[in-house]
């Protein structure tokens, strides 16, 4: 039995877009093969919230 707990991880909107920066790019390099990473990160992309814009 796996007992998995929510964390809250708090990040600034330049590290957002980095973070999904990052997870395109490692979705980039897997294949059909891999559909089960495929799945995993794109809901942790779907889960991460937009940036908001600069004012400026």
């Amino acid at each position: 039995m796996v007992f998995m707990s929510n964390q809250v991880l708090e990040v600034t909107d330049e590290e957002v877009t980095l973070l999904r920066h990052a997870l395109r790019h490692y979705l980039s390099e897997f294949g059909h093969n891999e559909a089960d990473i495929l799945r995993s990160t794109k809901k942790l992309l779907a889960k991460l919230p937009q940036p908001t814009p600069k004012a400026g």
